[in-house]
């Protein structure tokens, strides 16, 4: 115990990977106890961690101390013994490649403690490697000679300018590996995969790869096989990614088993989207929304570690430990959850008296649904002429915005845009929008705006229906109208099928095409609409070429 204590005070110069003097006792201590010893060395020189294992292997401890965070590698190199003199092992080569090591090293020992051979291993960029590492022959000890500092130098350059290389993503933003493990055919995964990729783009997150396996079971603890998994994460961190985005939802219990496994972070699709609308939330309503969603995702996905309480109140029966910091985090969450409900009712009641007023004085309300990104905002803007934002973004719009729309003989709508729904929607923001959602209820008619130039339209329209039948609205009128029409003529030119599928898809519907952005497209939708609520508006004409009056 004396000789491991005096080795853990032991120093190597910086430019050493390890000294002969600590080489020789760990060969020594190794042999006499008969068990693999490692040691963890830092970039000074310091043995950061020593470790003691058995006679097959070392078990490398929780490297908190000294975390990876947006670095290459990690600042550790690992030096251990081989009591038979083995090569590196594949655990060792995973050991590198998943916590990013400086290097690793293995002392091939024989029986004699002064003669024993050096073998390593680092890793390397991965432009024109497909291994993430590097395996160096064995060599005895006496004649191994390697300039450490100028290696690490060398290696981080090298690591650095591969990603450069490799990918177009700037090193300021948030790096992504986007995975999705499905049993759904593979077309099917292959769209749900695009549809990530485009709200891994609004949030800001640079993909830098796809995963998509289709196992015959998930595997309960990591939703992927474990070999599968450990193998993306290699990836990941080979290529600087700084977290991995999930298509399918995550348990508490698969987030923290990933975790466990690598510093990246991990999340899944409702995360991704959560964030998305807690970025774009603007109005009191939709932040108010936004923060009850995010609460009720966030409850049940609270760990810790402490003593388990009998009981929250303190008191008689409730004395004792208090509470772990955990249940107190808990606490307050379902505080702030009762708060945000109770302010979230009070902002309905003033909705609903809005409301009750336009029912009251007559108005015909539209509502624009529809799937997000579709051109719902748009639509509204050119109708009316206002300025809601609009991007071409998912989710540019969250908060409901109405407009008025007079027609002539002084005729006027109260016009909607409302919060684009997509599939998967998270429970949790779909039941903290059905506030924002009531708006539909009261409406004459809904316009289901659809982008007809996305390869998965049609799909689209399947999600909205099924939304809209969720939200009890399946039996409200509806006007289904395709926009993006000015894409047509070009989709017509280089996939004449996806343009008569288009073609199709509208007489199914009897749908009315238009081009949001076009004043001129709209005339068609605006005489549907006259005949839906009257019959005596001469000029439909005059209705485009006119300033609309806006409210």
């Amino acid at each position: 115990m004396k000789r491991l204590e005096r080795l853990y005070r032991r120093r190597v110069s910086p430019g050493e990977v390890i000294s002969l003097e600590l080489a020789r006792e760990l060969a020594e201590i190794s042999l006499e106890i008969r068990r693999q010893i490692g040691v963890l060395i830092s970039r000074i020189g310091e043995i950061a961690y020593l470790i003691v294992g058995d006679e097959r292997a070392i078990l490398i401890p929780s490297l908190d101390e000294y975390p990876l965070g947006r670095r290459l590698v990690r600042g550790l190199r690992l030096v251990h013994t081989h009591l038979k003199a083995e090569t590196l092992s594949d655990d060792d080569l995973t050991d590198l490649s998943l916590l990013r090591l400086d290097m690793i090293a293995a002392l091939q020992l024989t029986q004699n403690p002064d003669r024993f051979s050096i073998q390593t291993a680092a890793l390397v960029p991965p432009k024109g490697s497909s291994s993430p590492y590097h395996v160096e022959p064995s060599v005895p000890f006496n004649r191994y000679d390697l300039d450490f500092r100028a290696f690490i130098e060398t290696l981080e350059y090298s690591l650095e300018k591969g990603l450069e290389e490799g990918t177009a993503v700037s090193t300021g933003q948030e790096r992504g590996i986007l995975i999705s493990v499905t049993q759904k055919s593979l077309e099917e995964a292959a769209d749900s995969m695009e549809e990530l990729k485009e709200l891994a783009r609004t949030a800001g997150v640079g993909v830098l790869d796809t995963v998509i396996q289709r196992p015959k079971e998930f595997n309960p603890r990591y939703l992927m096989g474990e070999g599968k998994i450990r193998e993306v994460l290699i990836k990941a961190l080979q290529l600087g990614a700084t977290m991995l985005v999930f298509d399918q939802e995550l348990s508490p219990a698969q987030v923290r088993s990933i975790s466990e496994l690598s510093e990246l972070k991990v999340i899944d699709r409702s995360q991704l989207i959560l964030d998305i609308f807690a970025r774009r939330a603007t109005t009191q309503d939709g932040k108010v929304q936004v923060e009850l969603a995010q609460l009720k995702y966030l409850l049940p996905r609270l760990i810790g570690r402490g003593v388990q309480m009998s009981r929250l109140m303190g008191g008689i029966g409730g004395r004792g430990p208090g509470e772990t910091k955990l249940e107190v985090d808990r606490r307050r969450i379902r505080d702030r959850i009762a708060h945000l409900e109770r302010e979230l009712k009070e902002l309905s009641n003033g909705r609903y008296q809005r409301r009750q007023k336009r029912v009251k004085a007559g108005i015909p309300i539209i509502s624009i649904v529809g799937y997000t990104n579709a051109g719902k905002s748009t639509l509204l803007n050119t109708l009316t002429k206002s300025e809601v934002f609009t991007e071409n973004l998912l989710f540019a719009t969250l908060d409901t915005s109405s407009r008025r729309l007079r027609f002539p003989m002084d005729r006027e709508v109260i016009i909607t845009d409302t919060v684009g729904f997509i599939r998967s929607l998270p429970k949790s923001l779909l039941g903290a929008f059905k506030a924002t959602l009531e708006e539909l209820k009261d409406a004459d008619i809904l316009i289901h705006l659809v982008d007809c130039s996305n390869p998965r339209f049609e799909e689209h329209i399947i999600q909205v229906d099924a939304i809209l039948d969720e939200l009890g609205l399946g039996d409200k009128q509806r006007l289904v109208v395709f926009n993006k029409a000015d894409l047509l003529p070009a989709l017509k030119k280089s996939d004449p099928l996806a343009f008569m599928k288009v073609r199709q898809v509208t007489r199914k519907y009897h749908a009315i095409t238009v081009s949001a952005s076009d004043r001129k497209t709209l005339e068609p939708l605006m005489k549907e609409l006259q005949q839906r609520f009257w019959h005596d508006v001469p000029d439909y004409q005059a209705l485009l070429n006119q300033d609309l009056d806006l409210d």
